[in-house]
Formats: structure tokens, C-alpha cells, sequence
């Protein structure tokens, strides 16, 4: 089973993105805090990827610092650089995206607003033309 649940405030902007066929896609990563590191704080920075209108709602209520539940899973890639070297690259592929706080700028979004896009094509995401990773 693969399964991941996280809570965490964002590390940057998200970046909202349209494959060549216009399938909207953003990526943004978030912070979460290590319970265990009491003396020492810790937090674990996670990439997550949205795919669709999960993926516009994130990019139009989400910034940095905002504060979101995900629920995914862990997805594992990889692909071939410029040099010719393999790399490789774990990320969250979200199905649901909680919005844990109200939109700032004076919006009045609810804070329980929630983005829940379940896919039934979870295993055939549309290839990114133009990402750099």
C-alpha cells in the first residue's frame, strides 16, 4: 500500500505549469516538522505535484508559508540529464489538498476549504514537455 499523509507550510510559491495538451500541473514543496526532534528542531522539505483543477486551485490559494494537509502518494521517477546522467526523483503525487488556513491578501476563503481531485488515472500522468527536471 502507498500511502502518504502530511501536514506542512510551504517552502515556496507554487509553480502552476500546462503540458503541451493544456493539462494543468503545479508543483510546490512543503515543510514538515520532525515530532521526534524536540531539542533540535528538524523538518523534512517534501516535493508534491498536482495534476488538473487540484492543481489550479493550489496555484491560485496557495503561497509560501501557507499551511495544507496532502494526501498522496510516493512516486518515484527518473530520467537521463544533459551530462547523460541518470537521476533520480521522489515526490508526492497528491490526490487530495486540504487548505489549513484562509487565504491571506484579505480573501475571505474558508479555512476548511478543500481541493479534493481523486484521479482514476493515477498511473497515467501526462508527460511535462518542458520541465527542467
Amino acid at each position: 500500500m502507498n500511502v502518504a499523509a502530511l501536514v506542512g507550510r510551504l517552502t515556496r510559491d507554487p509553480d502552476l505549469r500546462y503540458t503541451s495538451t493544456g493539462v494543468a500541473t503545479c508543483t510546490f514543496s512543503i515543510a514538515v516538522e520532525d515530532p521526534f526532534a524536540k531539542t533540535d528542531p528538524k523538518a523534512d522539505f517534501l516535493p508534491i505535484v498536482t495534476w488538473k483543477q487540484q492543481a489550479e486551485a493550489c496555484a491560485n490559494y496557495l503561497r509560501k508559508g501557507s499551511l495544507c494537509s496532502i494526501e498522496g502518494r510516493i512516486k518515484t521517477r527518473n530520467y537521463e540529464n544533459k551530462d547523460g546522467q541518470r537521476v533520480y526523483v521522489t515526490e508526492i503525487l497528491a490526490n487530495g489538498v486540504r487548505f489549513l488556513e484562509p487565504k491571506k491578501n484579505g480573501d475571505q476563503q474558508s479555512s476548511n476549504q478543500t481541493s479534493n481531485q481523486n484521479s482514476d488515472s493515477r498511473s497515467d500522468e501526462p508527460p511535462i514537455d518542458d520541465l527542467p527536471f
